[in-house]
């Protein structure tokens, strides 16, 4: 179905910070507008809002005042809700509450014609839920814009039960006309984002709670091993411990409390003692003037004559950190073996879900050293190492030494199934996965939104295929073995596949 023409008018309700954001999408794409709030004067606050935002850009060379004046001038403040009645598209961005949200709806059903689309931008409630009570549920459809609009890509387009199709396909397109990146997901709990993202706060979260590092230097490690843009700690800091943590226990509650949802109990006291995050100057990390952000465990420089390196086997995704140690000037023997590097007294492997001390027994090698993932191991910057019981301080020490020479940092943490990245990442592929096999989204569409609405690295699922098949279910699979808990099986797509040796882009 083609776009709206821009000639045709779009109603926001709602001139809070989300409604006028999308108003000023709209009105960047030429569309006239019309800004609904049933408060007094909000309207027209969100027009000025927009105007004193855009006006920097103009200050600094990066628009064209005409462009502005223009922009302004088709946005406008209306402070009855009939005055939206001849819109095309009407975008509700009120207060996530079901029953006003019903109440709205069913007067714009009243006030607009047949032909009118109604679109929500509720992050959290069912649309499905949303069209119950409506007269011709069919035209309304979700529109998830994500905070701030101007700037983030993402819109998720939500199909409810009876959300007729060409209505979402008219939405995906007049998005994607107005600079969107669109995906198309079904009405279920979290949509796309809200769901595929809770690992990446619920694994740094209990690793902090079973001590295996603090929240500073998991971060760094998720940044500079994982290439995320910020860790799980920052990020909640960011986005405030009330918002997130009441968002996961949405998802945990209406996924009936399965323990992939479970919430933090770390989080929930946060949100108790009132440290919300940047929002009130302390969260993990303290916002007051003159306080610093503590520093990332690092180890010191560890001491070593040894320059060859013997590299036994495949690496799999790591097979760039084998180049990036010939680069350091370090002599590199490769022979046949298991996917292993001997240092000195060291043996170091990528994690494979088990914990060293339980690898290093079964398997029977010793002082077992393991390291994390790392989204580029020629340009990572640190990576984690857990090392096993029984391994000696000596080889520990080799390990840390090899790791240096190659210009990275070394965190050690405590040993713990998964170590960081990797079991964050096979968790969101996890996540993923399923939501896939549920008919939630295709591959492609889940990919670009954890990209274009998280600024991800990769898509999960193509990050899954990167690593090879079968190795984030294996991981997984050593993860549940582990801790014994529902909350790390692996989905049944991941095992599908593994078995078939196929990736979800094959």
């Amino acid at each position: 179905m083609p776009a709206l023409d821009s000639q045709i008018a779009i109603a926001v309700i709602g001139a809070g910070a989300m409604g006028s954001g999308i108003a000023q999408v709209a009105a960047q794409a030429g569309h006239p507008v019309f800004l609904h709030d049933q408060r007094e004067g909000a309207a027209e606050a969100g027009r000025a809002s927009i105007a004193k935002q855009l006006q920097r850009r103009v200050d600094q060379g990066k628009m064209e005042q005409p462009a502005l004046d223009a922009l302004i001038n088709r946005i406008q403040p209306v402070s009855a809700l009939a005055e939206v009645a001849s819109a095309g598209l009407v975008i509700e961005a009120i207060v996530e509450n079901l029953d006003i949200k019903r109440g709205l709806l069913s007067n714009l059903e009243d006030l607009c014609g047949d032909d009118t689309i109604l679109a929500t931008n509720t992050s959290s409630i069912s649309i499905t839920a949303l069209g119950a009570q409506m007269k011709r549920p069919q035209r309304l459809v979700g529109m998830h814009f994500f905070n701030p609009a101007p700037l983030m890509a993402l819109v998720e387009v939500v199909l409810g039960l009876a959300t007729d199709k060409t209505v979402a396909e008219t939405v995906h397109a007049t998005a994607s006309n107005w600079g969107k990146k669109p995906v198309y997901a079904t009405s279920t709990p979290g949509f796309i984002v809200n769901r595929v993202a809770r690992p990446f706060y619920a694994e740094s979260l209990r690793l902090v709670q079973e001590q295996a590092a603090d929240p500073a230097t998991l971060d760094a490690l998720m940044r500079e091993a994982g290439n995320f843009r910020m860790g799980a700690f920052e990020l909640t800091d960011l986005i405030g411990h009330d918002v997130n943590y009441a968002v996961t226990n949405s998802v945990f509650n209406a996924y009936f409390q399965d323990s992939r949802f479970l919430p933090s109990l770390i989080q929930q006291e946060l949100v108790e003692a009132g440290r919300l995050g940047r929002k009130n100057g302390q969260g993990f990390y303290s916002y007051r003037d003159g306080d610093e952000r503590p520093a990332p465990q690092t180890e010191p420089d560890c001491d070593s004559t040894e320059q060859v390196v013997i590299a036994e086997g495949d690496l799999g995704p790591a097979q760039a950190l084998v180049e990036r140690l010939r680069e350091a000037g370090l002599t590199v023997i490769e022979r046949d073996g298991t996917g292993q590097l001997r240092f000195g007294q060291a043996v170091l492997a990528l994690t494979d879900g088990r914990m060293a001390t339980e690898r290093a027994a079964v398997d029977g090698i010793a002082n077992l050293v393991l390291f994390d993932l790392a989204f580029d191991y020629r340009k990572a910057g640190r990576l984690a190492l857990a090392a096993a019981d029984q391994t000696s301080a000596r080889a520990l020490q080799d390990a840390c030494a090899l790791l240096q020479k190659a210009g990275i940092a070394v965190s050690r943490i405590a040993d713990r199934p998964g170590l960081v990245v990797m079991r964050t990442v096979a968790m969101l592929a996890n996540e993923a996965a399923d939501a896939h096999l549920q008919g939630v989204a295709t591959v492609a569409d889940i990919d670009l939104a954890m990209q274009a609405g998280l600024n991800y690295p990769k898509g999960p699922l193509s990050w899954s295929d990167r690593l090879g098949n079968g190795r984030v279910f294996t991981v997984l699979n050593h993860i549940q073995n582990s801790y014994g808990e529902d909350r790390y099986r692996p989905a049944l797509l991941l095992r599908k596949n593994h078995f078939a040796n196929k990736g979800f882009y094959a």
